[in-house]
């Protein structure tokens, strides 16, 4: 049903650690890529923005709309001439 690879499976095990941990022994690796992605994300600026600047903003501007459909927060419209 599935097609296994032989390169694939030589790639996978030449990762240490199958005896001790198993599939486990992957962990560190995707951890460290999480971090890393992480780092990327507060403080790589593509533009003059990062992501977290972007997020925040984002997240602003929702709770703004949401407080004037609540009523909460009234606009100011011109009065007709």
């Amino acid at each position: 049903m599935f097609y296994r690879s032989k390169t694939i499976k030589r790639l996978l095990s030449i990762v240490p650690g199958k005896r001790q941990l198993g599939p486990y022994r992957f962990l560190p690796i995707f951890f460290c890529i999480g971090g890393v992605m992480e780092w990327v994300m507060i403080n790589v600026r593509i533009g003059k923005e990062t992501f977290y600047d972007v997020y925040r903003r984002k997240k602003s501007e929702r709770e703004y709309q949401q407080k004037i459909a609540d009523g909460q927060i009234v606009l100011h419209q011109p009065a007709d001439k």
